[in-house]
Protein backbone atom coordinates (compact mmCIF):
# COMPACT_ATOMS: atom_id res chain seq x y z
CA UNK A 1 0.00 0.00 0.00
CA UNK A 2 1.02 3.63 -0.49
CA UNK A 3 2.90 4.97 2.53
CA UNK A 4 1.94 8.63 2.25
CA UNK A 5 -1.80 8.25 3.02
CA UNK A 6 -1.03 5.86 5.86
CA UNK A 7 1.33 8.41 7.37
CA UNK A 8 -1.28 11.12 6.92
CA UNK A 9 -3.57 9.17 9.26
CA UNK A 10 -1.15 10.09 12.05
CA UNK A 11 -1.70 13.79 11.36
CA UNK A 12 -5.47 13.35 11.29
CA UNK A 13 -5.50 11.55 14.65
CA UNK A 14 -3.15 14.07 16.24
CA UNK A 15 -5.38 16.93 15.08
CA UNK A 16 -8.48 15.20 16.47
CA UNK A 17 -6.75 14.93 19.85
CA UNK A 18 -5.76 18.60 19.77
CA UNK A 19 -9.38 19.48 18.98
CA UNK A 20 -10.58 17.34 21.92
CA UNK A 21 -12.57 15.08 19.62
CA UNK A 22 -10.84 12.11 21.25
CA UNK A 23 -8.28 11.63 24.03
CA UNK A 24 -6.67 8.69 22.25
CA UNK A 25 -6.95 6.02 19.58
CA UNK A 26 -5.58 2.84 18.08
CA UNK A 27 -5.52 2.42 14.29
CA UNK A 28 -5.11 -1.03 12.78
CA UNK A 29 -5.12 -1.62 9.01
CA UNK A 30 -4.69 -4.96 7.25
CA UNK A 31 -4.43 -5.72 3.54
CA UNK A 32 -4.37 -9.28 2.20
CA UNK A 33 -3.59 -10.56 5.67
CA UNK A 34 -0.61 -8.23 6.18
CA UNK A 35 -0.67 -5.60 8.94
CA UNK A 36 0.25 -2.35 7.17
CA UNK A 37 -0.44 -0.01 10.07
CA UNK A 38 -0.82 -0.50 13.83
CA UNK A 39 -0.38 2.65 15.88
CA UNK A 40 -1.46 3.95 19.28
CA UNK A 41 -2.03 7.63 20.02
CA UNK A 42 -2.77 9.77 23.05
CA UNK A 43 -4.27 8.53 26.28
CA UNK A 44 -6.31 5.54 27.39
CA UNK A 45 -7.14 7.45 30.58
CA UNK A 46 -6.57 11.17 30.92
CA UNK A 47 -9.38 12.75 32.94
CA UNK A 48 -11.00 12.23 36.34
CA UNK A 49 -14.40 13.82 35.74
CA UNK A 50 -16.68 15.42 33.14
CA UNK A 51 -15.11 18.88 33.52
CA UNK A 52 -11.82 17.54 32.15
CA UNK A 53 -9.85 17.51 35.39
CA UNK A 54 -6.48 16.09 34.39
CA UNK A 55 -5.50 12.81 36.01
CA UNK A 56 -2.38 12.87 38.17
CA UNK A 57 -1.50 9.48 36.72
CA UNK A 58 -2.62 9.46 33.08
CA UNK A 59 -2.27 6.23 31.14
CA UNK A 60 -0.95 6.32 27.59
CA UNK A 61 -2.69 4.44 24.83
CA UNK A 62 -0.99 1.20 23.78
CA UNK A 63 -1.31 -0.92 20.67
CA UNK A 64 -2.88 -3.62 22.86
CA UNK A 65 -5.23 -1.33 24.81
CA UNK A 66 -8.58 -2.99 25.42
CA UNK A 67 -11.64 -0.99 24.35
CA UNK A 68 -15.31 -1.15 25.17
CA UNK A 69 -16.59 -1.94 21.67
CA UNK A 70 -20.14 -0.76 22.42
CA UNK A 71 -22.44 -1.64 19.48
CA UNK A 72 -19.75 -3.57 17.62
CA UNK A 73 -20.77 -6.18 20.22
CA UNK A 74 -23.86 -6.76 18.07
CA UNK A 75 -21.67 -8.57 15.53
CA UNK A 76 -20.74 -11.14 18.16
CA UNK A 77 -24.40 -11.62 19.06
CA UNK A 78 -25.49 -12.22 15.47
CA UNK A 79 -22.52 -14.54 14.87
CA UNK A 80 -23.49 -16.49 17.99
CA UNK A 81 -27.07 -16.74 16.79
CA UNK A 82 -25.94 -18.05 13.41
CA UNK A 83 -23.91 -20.77 15.12
CA UNK A 84 -27.20 -21.99 16.58
CA UNK A 85 -28.84 -21.60 13.18
CA UNK A 86 -26.22 -23.93 11.72
CA UNK A 87 -27.00 -26.42 14.48
CA UNK A 88 -30.63 -26.45 13.37
CA UNK A 89 -31.90 -24.77 16.53
CA UNK A 90 -34.13 -22.35 14.62
CA UNK A 91 -35.15 -21.10 11.18
CA UNK A 92 -34.69 -17.44 10.33
CA UNK A 93 -38.38 -16.88 9.70
CA UNK A 94 -39.50 -18.56 12.90
CA UNK A 95 -41.41 -16.27 15.26
CA UNK A 96 -39.25 -15.17 18.18
CA UNK A 97 -42.15 -16.13 20.45
CA UNK A 98 -41.71 -19.78 19.46
CA UNK A 99 -38.63 -19.83 21.69
CA UNK A 100 -39.39 -16.91 24.04
CA UNK A 101 -43.17 -17.24 24.58
CA UNK A 102 -43.44 -14.09 26.71
CA UNK A 103 -42.14 -12.04 23.76
CA UNK A 104 -45.52 -12.53 22.03
CA UNK A 105 -47.27 -9.99 24.26
CA UNK A 106 -48.34 -6.59 22.95
CA UNK A 107 -48.72 -7.71 19.33
CA UNK A 108 -45.28 -9.23 18.75
CA UNK A 109 -46.34 -12.80 18.10
CA UNK A 110 -45.40 -12.56 14.40
CA UNK A 111 -42.00 -10.87 14.76
CA UNK A 112 -39.37 -13.18 13.27
CA UNK A 113 -35.76 -13.86 14.17
CA UNK A 114 -34.72 -12.52 10.77
CA UNK A 115 -36.48 -9.24 11.58
CA UNK A 116 -34.56 -8.92 14.84
CA UNK A 117 -31.28 -9.43 12.99
CA UNK A 118 -32.08 -6.90 10.27
CA UNK A 119 -33.65 -4.29 12.58
CA UNK A 120 -37.02 -4.55 10.86
CA UNK A 121 -39.01 -5.91 13.82
CA UNK A 122 -40.84 -2.65 14.50
CA UNK A 123 -39.42 -2.31 18.02
CA UNK A 124 -38.29 1.04 19.38
CA UNK A 125 -34.62 1.96 19.13
CA UNK A 126 -34.05 2.17 22.88
CA UNK A 127 -35.64 2.41 26.31
CA UNK A 128 -34.00 3.54 29.60
CA UNK A 129 -33.88 -0.03 30.85
CA UNK A 130 -31.30 0.80 33.49
CA UNK A 131 -33.97 2.82 35.30
CA UNK A 132 -36.37 -0.14 35.32
CA UNK A 133 -36.54 -3.46 37.12
CA UNK A 134 -34.29 -4.84 39.84
CA UNK A 135 -32.17 -7.57 38.23
CA UNK A 136 -31.11 -9.02 34.88
CA UNK A 137 -34.03 -11.41 34.40
CA UNK A 138 -36.52 -8.77 35.47
CA UNK A 139 -35.11 -6.34 32.90
CA UNK A 140 -35.15 -8.93 30.12
CA UNK A 141 -38.84 -9.48 30.82
CA UNK A 142 -39.38 -5.73 30.50
CA UNK A 143 -37.77 -5.86 27.04
CA UNK A 144 -39.93 -8.84 26.04
CA UNK A 145 -43.03 -6.87 27.05
CA UNK A 146 -42.28 -3.83 24.90
CA UNK A 147 -44.93 -2.92 22.30
CA UNK A 148 -44.13 -2.38 18.65
CA UNK A 149 -43.81 1.10 17.19
CA UNK A 150 -44.43 -0.18 13.66
CA UNK A 151 -45.86 -3.35 12.11
CA UNK A 152 -43.14 -5.99 11.63
CA UNK A 153 -41.24 -5.73 8.36
CA UNK A 154 -42.52 -2.27 7.43
CA UNK A 155 -39.64 -0.06 8.63
CA UNK A 156 -35.94 -0.15 9.40
CA UNK A 157 -35.15 1.09 12.91
CA UNK A 158 -31.71 0.35 14.32
CA UNK A 159 -32.66 -1.00 17.73
CA UNK A 160 -30.80 -2.14 20.82
CA UNK A 161 -33.98 -3.96 21.83
CA UNK A 162 -33.64 -6.25 18.81
CA UNK A 163 -30.16 -7.29 19.87
CA UNK A 164 -30.99 -7.63 23.57
CA UNK A 165 -33.77 -10.00 22.53
CA UNK A 166 -31.48 -11.89 20.13
CA UNK A 167 -28.90 -12.31 22.89
CA UNK A 168 -31.61 -13.71 25.15
CA UNK A 169 -32.62 -16.09 22.36
CA UNK A 170 -29.05 -17.40 22.18
CA UNK A 171 -29.21 -18.05 25.92
CA UNK A 172 -32.59 -19.82 25.74
CA UNK A 173 -31.55 -22.09 22.89
CA UNK A 174 -28.03 -22.90 24.09
CA UNK A 175 -28.46 -23.06 27.85
CA UNK A 176 -25.39 -20.82 28.18
CA UNK A 177 -25.18 -17.17 29.07
CA UNK A 178 -24.25 -15.08 26.05
CA UNK A 179 -20.72 -14.38 27.26
CA UNK A 180 -20.12 -18.09 27.83
CA UNK A 181 -21.44 -18.97 24.38
CA UNK A 182 -19.34 -16.32 22.62
CA UNK A 183 -16.24 -17.50 24.46
CA UNK A 184 -16.82 -21.19 23.75
CA UNK A 185 -17.78 -20.94 20.08
CA UNK A 186 -16.12 -17.75 18.80
CA UNK A 187 -13.34 -16.07 20.76
CA UNK A 188 -11.63 -19.13 22.26
CA UNK A 189 -11.31 -21.09 18.98
CA UNK A 190 -10.11 -17.92 17.21
CA UNK A 191 -7.48 -17.26 19.87
CA UNK A 192 -9.00 -13.87 20.70
CA UNK A 193 -7.52 -13.87 24.18
CA UNK A 194 -8.15 -10.17 24.84
CA UNK A 195 -11.85 -10.29 23.93
CA UNK A 196 -14.42 -10.71 26.68
CA UNK A 197 -17.39 -9.36 28.57
CA UNK A 198 -16.80 -8.02 32.11
CA UNK A 199 -13.00 -7.80 32.08
CA UNK A 200 -11.33 -8.94 35.31
CA UNK A 201 -9.90 -6.22 37.60
CA UNK A 202 -6.27 -7.09 36.86
CA UNK A 203 -6.75 -5.86 33.25
CA UNK A 204 -8.03 -2.43 34.28
CA UNK A 205 -4.83 -0.52 33.47
CA UNK A 206 -4.96 -1.92 29.92
CA UNK A 207 -8.53 -0.73 29.38
CA UNK A 208 -9.48 2.62 27.85
CA UNK A 209 -11.56 4.69 30.27
CA UNK A 210 -14.92 5.97 29.09
CA UNK A 211 -17.44 8.34 30.60
CA UNK A 212 -17.95 10.04 33.94
CA UNK A 213 -21.52 8.96 34.84
CA UNK A 214 -22.86 10.46 38.06
CA UNK A 215 -26.41 9.57 36.98
CA UNK A 216 -25.61 5.85 37.31
CA UNK A 217 -23.68 6.35 40.53
CA UNK A 218 -20.55 4.91 38.97
CA UNK A 219 -18.40 8.00 38.64
CA UNK A 220 -15.73 7.43 35.99
CA UNK A 221 -16.61 4.28 34.05
CA UNK A 222 -13.37 2.40 33.62
CA UNK A 223 -13.04 -1.34 33.25
CA UNK A 224 -16.77 -2.01 33.01
CA UNK A 225 -19.27 -1.53 30.21
CA UNK A 226 -20.15 2.07 29.38
CA UNK A 227 -23.67 1.44 28.06
CA UNK A 228 -26.13 1.92 30.91
CA UNK A 229 -28.54 -0.77 29.76
CA UNK A 230 -25.79 -3.35 29.25
CA UNK A 231 -24.48 -2.47 32.72
CA UNK A 232 -27.99 -3.04 34.13
CA UNK A 233 -27.96 -6.47 32.43
CA UNK A 234 -24.85 -7.43 34.43
CA UNK A 235 -22.50 -6.43 31.62
CA UNK A 236 -23.70 -9.20 29.30
CA UNK A 237 -26.19 -8.12 26.64
CA UNK A 238 -26.82 -8.62 22.96
CA UNK A 239 -26.39 -4.96 22.05
CA UNK A 240 -23.23 -4.03 24.00
CA UNK A 241 -20.71 -5.38 26.48
CA UNK A 242 -17.82 -6.82 24.47
CA UNK A 243 -14.31 -5.55 25.21
CA UNK A 244 -11.51 -6.21 22.74
CA UNK A 245 -8.29 -5.00 21.15
CA UNK A 246 -7.74 -3.87 17.58
CA UNK A 247 -5.72 -7.01 16.91
CA UNK A 248 -8.42 -9.35 18.17
CA UNK A 249 -11.10 -7.50 16.23
CA UNK A 250 -9.02 -7.90 13.07
CA UNK A 251 -8.94 -11.65 13.67
CA UNK A 252 -12.74 -11.66 13.94
CA UNK A 253 -13.07 -9.70 10.67
CA UNK A 254 -10.52 -11.92 8.92
CA UNK A 255 -12.66 -14.93 9.72
CA UNK A 256 -15.44 -13.37 7.63
CA UNK A 257 -13.08 -12.52 4.77
CA UNK A 258 -11.98 -16.15 4.78
CA UNK A 259 -15.53 -17.51 4.51
CA UNK A 260 -15.90 -18.41 8.16
CA UNK A 261 -12.47 -19.86 8.84
CA UNK A 262 -9.32 -18.51 10.47
CA UNK A 263 -6.12 -20.12 11.68
CA UNK A 264 -7.35 -23.56 10.77
CA UNK A 265 -10.53 -23.14 12.84
CA UNK A 266 -13.90 -23.06 11.12
CA UNK A 267 -16.37 -20.87 12.99
CA UNK A 268 -19.14 -20.64 10.37
CA UNK A 269 -19.97 -22.32 7.09
CA UNK A 270 -19.51 -20.22 3.93
CA UNK A 271 -23.24 -20.09 3.22
CA UNK A 272 -23.85 -18.76 6.74
CA UNK A 273 -21.18 -16.10 6.27
CA UNK A 274 -22.96 -14.95 3.12
CA UNK A 275 -26.18 -14.44 5.08
CA UNK A 276 -24.32 -12.27 7.58
CA UNK A 277 -22.49 -10.29 4.89
CA UNK A 278 -25.03 -9.86 2.08
CA UNK A 279 -27.86 -7.34 2.05
CA UNK A 280 -31.04 -8.92 3.40
CA UNK A 281 -33.28 -5.85 3.18
CA UNK A 282 -33.14 -4.36 -0.34
CA UNK A 283 -36.61 -2.94 0.32
CA UNK A 284 -34.95 -0.34 2.56
CA UNK A 285 -32.34 1.30 0.30
CA UNK A 286 -29.67 3.16 2.22
CA UNK A 287 -30.08 0.88 5.24
CA UNK A 288 -28.34 -2.12 3.68
CA UNK A 289 -27.83 -4.80 6.28
CA UNK A 290 -26.83 -8.43 6.41
CA UNK A 291 -27.84 -10.65 9.30
CA UNK A 292 -25.23 -8.81 11.31
CA UNK A 293 -22.97 -6.48 9.35
CA UNK A 294 -24.00 -3.08 8.05
CA UNK A 295 -23.28 -2.54 4.35
CA UNK A 296 -22.34 0.44 2.18
CA UNK A 297 -22.58 3.08 4.90
CA UNK A 298 -20.60 5.94 3.44
CA UNK A 299 -21.08 8.14 6.51
CA UNK A 300 -18.25 6.24 8.18
CA UNK A 301 -16.87 3.99 5.39
CA UNK A 302 -16.31 6.89 2.99
CA UNK A 303 -14.05 5.90 0.05
CA UNK A 304 -14.05 2.25 1.14
CA UNK A 305 -17.83 2.13 0.78
CA UNK A 306 -19.23 -0.20 -1.88
CA UNK A 307 -22.27 -2.45 -1.96
CA UNK A 308 -20.16 -5.26 -0.48
CA UNK A 309 -18.29 -3.23 2.16
CA UNK A 310 -19.01 -4.39 5.71
CA UNK A 311 -18.81 -2.41 8.89
CA UNK A 312 -20.13 -1.36 12.25
CA UNK A 313 -19.65 1.45 14.71
CA UNK A 314 -19.84 1.72 18.47
CA UNK A 315 -21.05 4.65 20.57
CA UNK A 316 -17.83 4.77 22.59
CA UNK A 317 -15.98 5.83 19.42
CA UNK A 318 -15.18 2.50 17.82
CA UNK A 319 -15.54 1.46 14.18
CA UNK A 320 -14.55 -1.27 11.79
CA UNK A 321 -14.71 -1.27 7.99
CA UNK A 322 -14.08 -4.41 5.96
CA UNK A 323 -13.68 -4.26 2.17
CA UNK A 324 -13.84 -7.75 0.62
CA UNK A 325 -13.15 -6.33 -2.86
CA UNK A 326 -9.90 -4.76 -1.68
CA UNK A 327 -9.03 -7.38 0.97
CA UNK A 328 -8.78 -4.57 3.52
CA UNK A 329 -9.70 -4.27 7.19
CA UNK A 330 -9.63 -0.78 8.72
CA UNK A 331 -10.15 -0.49 12.47
CA UNK A 332 -10.36 2.75 14.41
CA UNK A 333 -10.81 2.39 18.16
CA UNK A 334 -11.15 5.54 20.26
CA UNK A 335 -12.42 6.41 23.72
CA UNK A 336 -14.26 9.49 22.47
CA UNK A 337 -16.77 9.45 25.40
CA UNK A 338 -13.92 9.98 27.89
CA UNK A 339 -14.74 11.88 29.99
CA UNK A 340 -18.11 12.90 28.47
CA UNK A 341 -20.28 12.04 25.48
CA UNK A 342 -21.02 15.75 24.98
CA UNK A 343 -18.14 16.36 22.61
CA UNK A 344 -17.60 16.66 18.86
CA UNK A 345 -18.79 13.76 16.69
CA UNK A 346 -16.15 11.24 15.63
CA UNK A 347 -17.89 10.55 12.32
CA UNK A 348 -15.69 12.99 10.33
CA UNK A 349 -12.64 11.29 11.84
CA UNK A 350 -13.98 7.86 10.92
CA UNK A 351 -14.48 9.05 7.36
CA UNK A 352 -11.01 10.55 7.14
CA UNK A 353 -9.34 7.35 8.31
CA UNK A 354 -11.41 5.26 5.89
CA UNK A 355 -10.67 7.69 3.03
CA UNK A 356 -6.92 7.64 3.65
CA UNK A 357 -6.98 3.85 3.91
CA UNK A 358 -8.71 3.71 0.53
CA UNK A 359 -6.21 6.18 -0.91
CA UNK A 360 -3.38 3.90 0.20
CA UNK A 361 -4.70 1.05 -1.97
CA UNK A 362 -2.81 1.09 -5.29
CA UNK A 363 -4.78 1.36 -8.52
CA UNK A 364 -3.61 -1.07 -11.20
CA UNK A 365 -2.65 1.16 -14.11
CA UNK A 366 -3.24 0.02 -17.71
CA UNK A 367 0.08 1.50 -18.83
CA UNK A 368 3.34 2.64 -17.29
CA UNK A 369 2.66 6.34 -17.78
CA UNK A 370 1.03 8.44 -15.11
CA UNK A 371 -2.70 8.94 -14.78
CA UNK A 372 -4.52 12.09 -13.77
CA UNK A 373 -6.37 11.77 -10.44
CA UNK A 374 -9.21 14.16 -9.59
CA UNK A 375 -8.49 14.10 -5.85
CA UNK A 376 -10.56 13.68 -2.72
CA UNK A 377 -12.67 16.27 -0.97
CA UNK A 378 -16.14 17.40 0.01
CA UNK A 379 -17.77 19.96 -2.26
CA UNK A 380 -15.14 19.48 -4.97
CA UNK A 381 -15.39 21.09 -8.37
CA UNK A 382 -12.03 19.88 -9.70
CA UNK A 383 -11.15 20.71 -13.30
CA UNK A 384 -8.55 19.30 -15.70
CA UNK A 385 -8.57 21.35 -18.91
CA UNK A 386 -6.92 22.20 -22.20
CA UNK A 387 -7.34 25.00 -24.73
CA UNK A 388 -7.78 24.06 -28.38
CA UNK A 389 -8.67 25.55 -31.74
CA UNK A 390 -11.22 23.38 -33.54
CA UNK A 391 -12.61 24.45 -36.87
CA UNK A 392 -14.14 21.02 -37.34
CA UNK A 393 -15.55 18.28 -35.16
CA UNK A 394 -12.98 16.18 -33.26
CA UNK A 395 -12.87 13.01 -31.17
CA UNK A 396 -11.63 12.70 -27.59
CA UNK A 397 -10.67 9.26 -26.29
CA UNK A 398 -9.36 8.41 -22.85
CA UNK A 399 -8.93 5.49 -20.49
CA UNK A 400 -10.68 5.86 -17.17
CA UNK A 401 -11.16 4.14 -13.83
CA UNK A 402 -13.59 5.42 -11.24
CA UNK A 403 -15.33 4.66 -7.98
CA UNK A 404 -17.64 7.64 -7.54
CA UNK A 405 -20.39 7.90 -4.93
CA UNK A 406 -23.38 6.71 -7.00
CA UNK A 407 -25.86 9.30 -8.23
CA UNK A 408 -24.46 11.98 -5.92
CA UNK A 409 -20.92 12.65 -7.14
CA UNK A 410 -20.19 12.89 -10.87
CA UNK A 411 -17.46 13.02 -13.47
CA UNK A 412 -18.16 14.75 -16.76
CA UNK A 413 -16.46 16.00 -19.92
CA UNK A 414 -17.50 19.51 -20.88
CA UNK A 415 -16.70 21.85 -23.78
CA UNK A 416 -16.87 25.59 -24.27
CA UNK A 417 -16.91 27.74 -27.39
CA UNK A 418 -16.20 30.98 -25.53
CA UNK A 419 -14.33 29.90 -22.38
CA UNK A 420 -17.27 30.99 -20.23
CA UNK A 421 -20.27 28.80 -20.98
CA UNK A 422 -19.90 25.02 -20.75
CA UNK A 423 -21.83 22.12 -22.26
CA UNK A 424 -21.68 18.46 -21.28
CA UNK A 425 -20.53 16.02 -23.95
CA UNK A 426 -20.71 12.28 -23.47
CA UNK A 427 -22.24 10.51 -20.52
CA UNK A 428 -22.27 11.52 -16.86
CA UNK A 429 -19.97 9.18 -14.93
CA UNK A 430 -21.02 7.95 -11.49
CA UNK A 431 -20.82 4.70 -9.53
CA UNK A 432 -18.13 2.25 -10.62
CA UNK A 433 -16.36 1.61 -13.91
CA UNK A 434 -15.44 -1.89 -12.78
CA UNK A 435 -12.01 -2.05 -14.38
CA UNK A 436 -10.25 0.45 -16.64
CA UNK A 437 -12.42 1.27 -19.64
CA UNK A 438 -12.00 3.40 -22.75
CA UNK A 439 -14.39 6.27 -23.42
CA UNK A 440 -14.93 8.11 -26.70
CA UNK A 441 -16.53 11.56 -26.83
CA UNK A 442 -17.39 13.71 -29.84
CA UNK A 443 -16.10 17.27 -29.51
CA UNK A 444 -18.11 19.80 -31.57
CA UNK A 445 -16.55 22.23 -34.03
CA UNK A 446 -15.54 25.67 -32.78
CA UNK A 447 -14.68 24.37 -29.31
CA UNK A 448 -11.96 26.44 -27.63
CA UNK A 449 -11.73 24.60 -24.29
CA UNK A 450 -12.25 21.03 -23.11
CA UNK A 451 -12.34 19.98 -19.48
CA UNK A 452 -12.81 16.98 -17.23
CA UNK A 453 -14.81 18.11 -14.20
CA UNK A 454 -15.23 16.11 -10.99
CA UNK A 455 -18.05 17.29 -8.72
CA UNK A 456 -18.66 15.95 -5.20
CA UNK A 457 -21.30 16.71 -2.60
CA UNK A 458 -20.57 17.86 0.96
CA UNK A 459 -19.95 14.37 2.37
CA UNK A 460 -18.66 10.92 1.42
CA UNK A 461 -16.22 10.31 -1.40
CA UNK A 462 -15.62 7.21 -3.43
CA UNK A 463 -12.08 6.17 -4.33
CA UNK A 464 -12.16 8.81 -7.03
CA UNK A 465 -11.74 9.34 -10.77
CA UNK A 466 -8.64 8.59 -12.84
CA UNK A 467 -8.04 9.35 -16.53
CA UNK A 468 -5.05 8.55 -18.71
CA UNK A 469 -4.05 8.09 -22.34
CA UNK A 470 -6.04 11.20 -23.31
CA UNK A 471 -6.04 11.61 -27.07
CA UNK A 472 -7.69 14.25 -29.27
CA UNK A 473 -7.97 13.48 -32.99
CA UNK A 474 -9.39 15.39 -35.94
CA UNK A 475 -11.94 14.11 -38.44
CA UNK A 476 -9.17 12.30 -40.34
CA UNK A 477 -7.94 10.52 -37.23
CA UNK A 478 -4.82 12.66 -36.96
CA UNK A 479 -3.65 13.27 -33.40
CA UNK A 480 -3.96 16.88 -32.28
CA UNK A 481 -1.77 18.63 -29.75
CA UNK A 482 -3.41 19.26 -26.37
CA UNK A 483 -1.70 20.25 -23.13
CA UNK A 484 -3.72 19.30 -20.08
CA UNK A 485 -3.37 21.43 -16.96
CA UNK A 486 -4.92 21.56 -13.50
CA UNK A 487 -4.31 23.10 -10.10
CA UNK A 488 -6.62 20.50 -8.52
CA UNK A 489 -5.99 17.20 -10.29
CA UNK A 490 -2.67 15.45 -9.71
CA UNK A 491 -0.63 12.95 -11.69
CA UNK A 492 -0.10 9.57 -10.11
CA UNK A 493 1.65 6.34 -10.90
CA UNK A 494 1.64 3.09 -8.92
Amino acid sequence: MREEPLREIDQVIEQAMRDRVIPGAVVYIVRRGIIVKHEAYGYAKRYEDDVFTESKQPISMREDTIFDLASISKLFTTTAAMKLYEQGKFSLDDPVAKYIPEFAQNGKEKVTIRQLMTHTSGLAAWIPLYKMGTNREDRLQIVFAQPLEHPPGTTYTYSDLNMITLGALVERLSGLRLDQFVYKYITKPLGMNDTMYNPPPHLKTRIAATEYQPWTGRGLVWGEVHDENAWALDGVAGHAGVFSTAHDLAIFASMFLQNGKYGGKRILQPETVRLLMENQIPQFPGDDHGLGWELAQGWYMDALSESTTLGHTGYTGTSIVVSPNNHVIAILLTNRVHPTRNTVSTNPLRRQVARLTADAIPIAMPRKEQAWFAGYGDGLNAVLSTNVTLNEQATLTFDTWYRIEPNVDFGVVEVSQDGIHWTQVGELLTGSSGDWITKTVTIPAHTVSIRFRYHTDVSVNGRGWYVTNICLTDENGKKMKATWESSEWEQRSF
